[in-house]
Formats: C-alpha cells, sequence, structure tokens
C-alpha cells in the first residue's frame, strides 16, 4: 500500500550546497540506558494486543520489509521495541545502525541525504526540518489520529518555514516522552541525615551540604568532552528561579527571546555558588555521561541531575535504593518544572519505507506491548491517547516516582524543551564550553549568558 501525505516537504524548503554539521542533540533524552527491565515491575496484561491498522491509514503491507534505522548505542528501547515490532510483523525487520549521540548530531545532515534511513534518532529539528532534509508528516498525524493527542505532545516537534519551533507541520515522532529531575541515593543521603526529598530549593542547599558535611560527594555530574551536562541542573535552577514558558519561548526562537534575563543570572549564579562550594566532583569537566551512571550505581555520589529513561536501569542496579524528585521551588508550593520531551525520531525526507516507518511509530504509541516496553526499559511514558493502556508499575519502583513526577509537571503546566535544542550548534559551540568554563572559574554567570546570547542571535541570523 502507498500512502501520500497531504505535503512532503516544508513549503518552498531547498536543499543547501553546503550543510552544517553541528547540530545539537536533545542530551536529555539521547542518554544510554543499561538493557534490563525493572525486577518487580508487573503488567496489568499479559496478553499484549496487535496495533490493528486504522482505516484508511498505511500499514507495512504483507512482503518483505527491511526498516533503515540510525539509533544511538547502548539505549535499549529501541531495539526492544524492533524486536517486538518484527515478532507481530515477520515481514518486517530492522537494519540498525547504531553510533553515540555525539556522532549521530555531527553527522545527522549527512546522513539524511547521503544513506537516508526510514528511522531516525534525530539531535535539533528546526534545522534539519528547515533544510528540506525530514519528511513531513502532518498526512500520517491525520491518518492515524495524532493531531487528536494533546497537542503538548506535539509542539515540540512542530516546525513553521521560518525554522521556529511550536507551530506547523510535523517533523518528528517521539518512541516515549522523558523527563529530567534529581535522582538520589536513599542510603547515602540517610547517612548525611537526609529523610526526605526538599520542598523548596533552600532545604536542597541544606542538603548538598549536609551531604559534603558528611565527607560524600553530594553531585557527580557529567560535563567531559562535547556533553555540558551541568546545562541539566542550570535549566532546573532556570525553572526555580524564573518562568519554564519563558525559557520555552527562547528555545523555539520566539521574536525578542533572550537567556540573559535577571531571572537567569540568578539561576547560573546559584549553579556557580554550588561549584564554588564544591558540591560537584572536582573531576566533573572530564566525566563522561557512563561514567557518572557508573559512580552513582556504585554509591559514589549522593544526587544526580538525570532523566526518567534511566529509571528501568536502576530499579534493576539499585532495587530500593533510588528516589526521583523535581528540583523544587524558590518557596514551598511554587511551581515545579522540568525539562520534557519527547524521544525523538524522524523519517528522512528520501526513505524508502516512510508509510511502515509512519506504521511503526504509531504502534509504539498505541500497543499495549509497545507501551509496556517504553516503560520498564525507557522507564519513561509513551507517547499517545490520554486513555491509552497503562501497565501497572510497582509503588515502590523509581518509576513509579517519576511517573508521578510527570503528572506533576503536565498538571502545572510547567514542561520545557531542553536549552541545547535552541539551534543545531548552540549545545556543542556554545553551551558546552561556557559550562565547562564556569566550572573551571574561567567564567561568569552573567559572561555566560551574554555569550549564549550572541552566538544564539548569531546563529538565527538577528
Amino acid at each position: 500500500m502507498s500512502f501520500n501525505p497531504t505535503i512532503r516537504h516544508a513549503s518552498g524548503a531547498r536543499r543547501p550546497v553546503a550543510l552544517a554539521f553541528g547540530v545539537a542533540g536533545l542530551l536529555a533524552m539521547a542518554a544510554c540506558s543499561a538493557p534490563g527491565t525493572p525486577a518487580d515491575t508487573t503488567t496489568s496484561n499479559a496478553a499484549s494486543t496487535s496495533a490493528a491498522p486504522v482505516a484508511g491509514a498505511p500499514t507495512c503491507g504483507t512482503g518483505p520489509v527491511t526498516l533503515e534505522a540510525y539509533v544511538e548505542t547502548g539505549f535499549p528501547v529501541f531495539n526492544d521495541l524492533a524486536t517486538e515490532f518484527s515478532k507481530q510483523f515477520p515481514n518486517v525487520t530492522f537494519n540498525t545502525r547504531e553510533d553515540q549521540f555525539a556522532v549521530i548530531t555531527a553527522n545527522a545532515p549527512r546522513v539524511l541525504v547521503d544513506s537516508p534511513p526510514d528511522l531516525m534518532r534525530l539531535p535539533q529539528v528546526s534545522g534539519l526540518a528547515k533544510d528540506g532534509l525530514l519528511y513531513n508528516l502532518d498526512g500520517y498525524a491525520k491518518a492515524f489520529g495524532w493531531d487528536k493527542w494533546p497537542s503538548s505532545q506535539l509542539e515540540q516537534m512542530r516546525v513553521n518555514a521560518n525554522g521556529q519551533r511550536g507551530d506547523g507541520p510535523l517533523y518528528a515522532m517521539g518512541i516515549n516522552f522523558s523527563m529530567t529531575g534529581v535522582f538520589y541515593n536513599k542510603e547515602l543521603a540517610a547517612k548525611a541525615g537526609i529523610t526526605k526529598p526538599p520542598t523548596t530549593l533552600a532545604e536542597f542547599d541544606a542538603d548538598l551540604k549536609a551531604a559534603k558535611d558528611a565527607g560524600l560527594t553530594p553531585i557527580a555530574q557529567f560535563n567531559g568532552g562535547a556533553t555540558g551536562g551541568l546545562a541539566f541542573p542550570l535549566q532546573a535552577l532556570m525553572a526555580s528561579y524564573g518562568s519554564p514558558s519563558d525559557i520555552n519561548s527562547w528555545i523555539y526562537q520566539k521574536a525578542g527571546a533572550t537567556i540573559d534575563t535577571p531571572a537567569n543570572v540568578k539561576a547560573a549564579q546559584h549553579l556557580d555558588d554550588w561549584i564554588k562550594a564544591g558540591y560537584f566532583a572536582a573531576d566533573i569537566n572530564a566525566m563522561d555521561y557512563s561514567q557518572m551512571m557508573s559512580r552513582f550505581i556504585g554509591g559514589q555520589s549522593v544526587f544526580i541531575f538525570d532523566g526518567d529513561w534511566e529509571s528501568g536501569n536502576l530499579d534493576k542496579q539499585m532495587a530500593g535504593k533510588a528516589g526521583f524528585f523535581l528540583m523544587p521551588p524558590l518557596e514551598a508550593g511554587g511551581q515545579l518544572g522540568a525539562m520534557s520531551a519527547p524521544l525523538t525520531y524522524g523519517v528522512s525526507a528520501k526513505a524508502k519505507n516512510p508509510d511502515c516507518a509512519a506504521f511503526f511509530l504509531n504502534w509504539v504509541a498505541t500497543n499495549d506491548k509497545a507501551r509496556t516496553i517504553d516503560i520498564q526499559v525507557g522507564g519513561s511514558h509513551p507517547m499517545g491517547p490520554t486513555d491509552a493502556f497503562m501497565p501497572t508499575i510497582d509503588p515502590n519502583s523509581v518509576t513509579a516516582q517519576t511517573l508521578a513526577a510527570g503528572a506533576v509537571v503536565g498538571k502545572n503546566n510547567g514542561s520545557m524543551d531542553f536549552i541545547a535544542n535552541a539551534t543545531g550548534a548552540i549545545y556543542a559551540k556554545s553551551w558546552t564550553p561556557n559550562l565547562q568554563k564556569l566550572f573551571a572559574g574561567q567564567q561568569t554567570p552573567q559572561g555566560m549568558l551574554t555569550s549564549v546570547q550572541a552566538d544564539y542571535l548569531t546563529e538565527i541570523g538577528s
């Protein structure tokens, strides 16, 4: 069956003669999670239902189909989903190429042109869409009913003709909806006299001091190489001091938006205060993501700023020993904000099997077994209708805590995209080096925001 979406490419989009390669990744949703499911998590439906084709929508047909996929290495949820999909649809096989996400980030434009995948884990979306490299999914959204889901699930993947996100055609789909916050080691926290999650930023400050005074490493946060992981606590602090909607306006390139605001200066100064107080491991500028996770799981830090994609991993490797909370507000009862965004996949504008790729993406969001994999392996809330199937989760698991926190963020309208996604190069070329300099004492909080804003304006052409 051949399905033709209403619009395939962005209106007026042209293929550039030279492609920029500094595309920033949505690292919050790209970090790796160890294989396996929580040891004590069960589902409420042992027999998963197959995704029935929506009337008039595309399918993978009945003949042999090979879906070309390009995904990040070490992140098991996609491969587990692909394996289950092939069990339910034996005519479909996957030829999956894996790379570190930093490599995908650098190579995305070239790969989409030279060896176009049917499914690809995407870095920052707007530049790729504006350059006509991604398949416009609006036709599929209408055919499958994605446009009837909560609009907030899809708006981060919509790009208008000016390359601004938040509205316009749909150029990607999430295989789940991830969120970031603070994980903590319950046993180490207890040694420092910390018995419950903080409810205000001042209480969190006190917890960090208590951990340090107890001779523990308060925070092990990756910040080495091309991955400025201090962006996680920085953005969390920005949400404590200011409005998540203002941060989204900047990420979506709204007219007049700036990251250099009084509230964000206070947030950056607060981060700098933590640095100067010695609340971070001394070698974070040489620490990558896997080292951070190894140290946390090994009991070498009390806290890490990370995403719910690690929930299943921690439920397996630290069963009953890990907890999770959202970054607390300045005052008790204040708005809770968090980075919350789809784990984004797109289809190359030159893909051979876009219909089957779209059918797979719809299956991920609507099939009971797929949604169970999303939660048990990915640790994150599935995309899809609000009344869709959800597996039963052990209430004492960290996965249950992250899912509950996500519901709170949604209710408070506190979702933010990642500040690394404002432009194609802002993460690698501006945030990361500035955050590394801030930690090394070579940059000031105000200087960092001024520098990032200048780079942002240069890149968007303002």
